[in-house]
């Protein structure tokens, strides 16, 4: 992938990007040999990759400049700006709204907030495009309500040049630290949730629910699980960390009683819609601490499905489930080395397969599933 940001010394986020894609994959699976090492693996399945660029469907652009001239993008240790609207991760359908933006700033009087100074209200443009309609969810992130009701009386016109913007909300963030959103979101819109689709089943994206960045990988993943799962004797499972239900509504049938526990009240909100949609009745999603539900519990699903922060699951989590015994758990990573440290605190599981999920093209980031199995079962 060529970078003109890159090449320039602008930005320097893809650090792999002068190594073939190719070249790229074989270190990853390299490192996920080494963090496994000390694993008997029965299948190493191959890795599954995406299109090299304009495959995001997100942009967190921090606002700085002036009113006059805003620039999108990222802010350097020292405080330069970088403009990133030329980003080539992004697809083409996000430069018309970028385009279309900057004077927006400067008709509703939204000045960017300066960090070093503490001034202004402008903090974050967070834009997300739905695969499904091309709809798309724009936040202004501001640090006070002070420019509210400029902004609400700017949005018509924007709404008119960009009706793809489906869903538009304003985030109160009023800490002065590189926190991307706070607590309290306002609705410009009737519309609450983006509507997403990913191998046929119904998905929803709210603000503040946390949604996969790269959809092509992602649908895979999700069909891999699914698969996977389809082909267990699994009839109850657990879906922890679940977000906003992507493994546990792939892997859900009519017959399977399924729990999914999420700490964040939106996602919940979101994978309780789908389920809805889909008419599966014996799915329950609540807005728990996933570790506090699993040990608060008496039953033992066939199968346990984990898909934590980059944190990883814990010693606490993973001593219970060793406990529990489960015949099988699910494992899906976005930071191998503490899935890595969490499987060699599962004794009495083996690893029947492992497929990583090149979700992060040109960085040596990548998600990984990994299939265990409780011995002798």
């Amino acid at each position: 992938m060529q970078c003109a940001l890159y090449d320039a010394g602008r930005c320097r986020s893809c650090q792999w990007i002068e190594q073939p894609v190719n070249d790229q994959l074989a270190a990853k699976m390299n490192d996920l040999h080494t963090l496994l090492a000390g694993q008997a693996v029965e299948a190493w399945c191959a890795p599954v990759s995406g299109p090299e660029q304009g495959f995001r469907n997100k942009a967190k652009m921090v606002v700085s400049g002036s009113v006059e001239k805003p620039l999108l993008g990222m802010l350097h240790r020292d405080g330069t700006p970088v403009d990133l609207t030329d980003c080539p991760l992004y697809p083409d359908s996000f430069a018309p709204v970028f385009a279309a933006l900057k004077p927006f700033i400067a008709r509703a009087g939204l000045t960017p907030y300066n960090v070093a100074r503490k001034r202004g209200e402008l903090k974050y443009l967070l834009l997300t495009e739905s695969q499904r309609d091309g709809g798309m969810m724009l936040r202004f992130v501001l640090r006070s309500e002070s420019k509210l009701e400029q902004l609400r009386a700017a949005l018509p016109a924007l709404q008119a040049q960009l009706p793809q913007l489906k869903v538009i909300t304003a985030n109160i963030q009023p800490v002065h630290m590189a926190i991307m959103e706070g607590e309290q979101e306002i609705f410009f819109t009737e519309q609450q949730a983006l509507a997403e689709t990913f191998n046929g089943v119904p998905l929803w994206i709210r603000p503040q629910s946390f949604f996969q960045t790269n959809p092509t990988v992602a649908s895979a993943l999700y069909a891999t699980a699914r698969d996977w799962v389809r082909a267990l004797p699994v009839t109850h499972m657990w879906d922890l960390f679940c977000g906003v239900g992507g493994f546990g509504l792939h892997c859900a049938t009519p017959e399977m009683t399924l729990t999914g526990i999420e700490i964040a009240p939106e996602a919940i909100a979101c994978a309780k819609q789908s389920a809805a949609q889909l008419g599966l009745t014996k799915l329950q999603f609540q807005a728990l601490d996933s570790t506090q539900f699993a040990t608060a519990q008496g039953d033992v699903p066939e199968l346990v499905l984990v898909n934590p922060p980059r944190r990883g699951i814990g010693k606490a989590l993973c001593d219970y489930l060793s406990q529990m015994a489960p015949p099988f758990i699910i494992y899906s990573s976005c930071n191998a080395q503490t899935m890595a440290k969490d499987i060699a605190n599962l004794p009495g599981y083996h690893i029947a397969r492992v497929q990583l999920f090149d979700m992060f093209p040109h960085t040596a980031h990548y998600e990984v599933l990994t299939l265990l199995v409780k011995s002798g079962s």
